[in-house]
């Protein structure tokens, strides 16, 4: 969406996959050669990521739990790249993510997979969002005792009603769903659903009707999945893993090469050591996670979410800065504090008047989420972002000194 209501044609985002001309993949194999040890993977590996819980768009160190879609990304195309790593090996349980991060994950799946190197999945666990993954590989496995159901989509609204005079109470004093909420959330889960049906049938080549007719089962035997094609095949993750040996040419008594994508190890990889050096100009990306507060915590207690001092100190970096040309802003927020909102639209602003501004939208850009991306130039979002939704909401207790601050809603 172009905010300045203008006709500008922007570029479609699609990964094009160029295969490395002979030239460029000797100074690819010089610089492995070259590089330190720990900078570089034996040829013939296999990169192993295990997609489980929760996913953020955060970059995290390695201490930090839970994955970190940036690096996930990145991973994958370093890999599609680096001719050392022939495939991949994608271990799928439940995960813990919205649908803007699911489909971003399933979008370089498919990306990978431009380069001609395979990607095998193994899910002992899936639901809806598992299998949306696992199906666009080359080929999915589950172990015969594999946990699977799809009961489809639902979304559920909770009321706390409280007593009539309670007037701390009233933005909870309805006790059954709206006609309003009902519509909403209908027609989010319209969108997920066809959505899901739509991307599933174009993995398997099956008609929308037999998607759904799946989707409507709910009970499933494991022989009938493999039978009908929703599964390639039933192993176990032993098995599967003698299966890529035999691939790669592994002799029985070696072991497979498999690099781990959470501890880190590929992620120390250099882009430039596998073709993908960087140009003189920088794009700077600014990542905007959590609920929104003006100001930060202390060193014993530091905030969590976006803290709009911290935000708009790196927009003013960016705005001095003659190195990066254009800024892209990362925004994943239910909303917060209005004035942290308006400071920070207010510098966005300012940004944009003089290098260009893409506000791009991961699962949530909602209230003072969504109010940060109007100022600007552009905004994008996944096809099942979840946006919109400007209002505010505000309440202060009858006491001295304690007063709730506005909340966009």
């Amino acid at each position: 969406m172009d905010v300045n209501g203008g006709e500008n044609e922007y570029p479609s985002g699609e990964f094009e996959y160029k295969t490395p001309t002979a030239w460029k993949s000797f100074l690819v194999n010089l610089r492995m050669l070259v590089a330190y040890p720990w900078l570089r993977v034996r040829k013939g590996s296999v990169l192993y990521i295990k997609l489980r819980g929760k996913i953020t768009d955060q970059l995290k160190s390695r201490l930090s739990s839970g994955l970190s879609l940036p690096k996930l990304c990145e991973n994958l195309i370093k890999a599609a790249y680096d001719p050392h790593i022939f495939g991949v090996y994608l271990h799928i349980e439940t995960l813990n993510c919205g649908w803007g991060i699911t489909d971003e994950i399933r979008r370089h799946i498919l990306d990978f997979k431009k380069s001609g190197k395979f990607i095998i999945g193994y899910a002992p666990v899936w639901h809806e969002k598992e299998y949306y993954l696992g199906c666009v590989c080359d080929e999915f496995y589950d172990p015969p005792s594999a946990y699977f159901s799809l009961y489809g989509f639902s979304r559920g609204a909770s009321f706390y009603g409280v007593g009539k005079y309670k007037s701390f109470g009233d933005m909870f004093t309805r006790k059954n769903i709206s006609e309003e909420n009902r519509e909403v959330l209908t027609t989010i889960l319209d969108d997920v659903y066809e959505n899901w049906v739509d991307k599933v049938s174009q993995a398997k080549g099956k008609s929308k009707e037999e998607i759904k007719s799946f989707i409507n089962e709910g009970v499933y035997q494991i022989e009938k999945l493999k039978e009908d094609g929703w599964i390639t095949d039933i192993k176990y993750d032993d098995e599967v893993r003698s299966m890529l040996k035999t691939r790669l040419g592994i002799a029985e008594k070696k072991k497979i090469t498999l690099i781990e994508y959470k501890c880190a190890k590929y992620s120390r990889i250099w882009k430039w050591s596998v073709g993908l050096s960087d140009g003189k100009d920088r794009i700077a990306i600014i990542r905007a996670s959590g609920s929104i507060t003006r100001v930060g915590g202390s060193f014993f207690s530091p905030s969590s979410g976006i803290v709009a001092e911290q935000f708009i100190k790196k927009i003013s970096k960016v705005r001095d800065s003659k190195r990066y040309k254009a800024l892209i802003i990362r925004i994943d927020s239910p909303g917060g504090g209005h004035l942290a909102s308006d400071l920070m639209w207010r510098e966005i602003k300012l940004l944009a008047e003089s290098k260009p501004v893409i506000a791009s939208m991961v699962d949530v850009a909602a209230s003072g989420g969504y109010y940060m991306a109007m100022a600007a130039n552009a905004i994008v979002s996944e096809n099942l972002t979840l946006t919109g939704s400007i209002g505010v909401v505000s309440c202060q207790l009858q006491y001295p000194a304690i007063l709730f601050p506005y909340i966009w809603s």
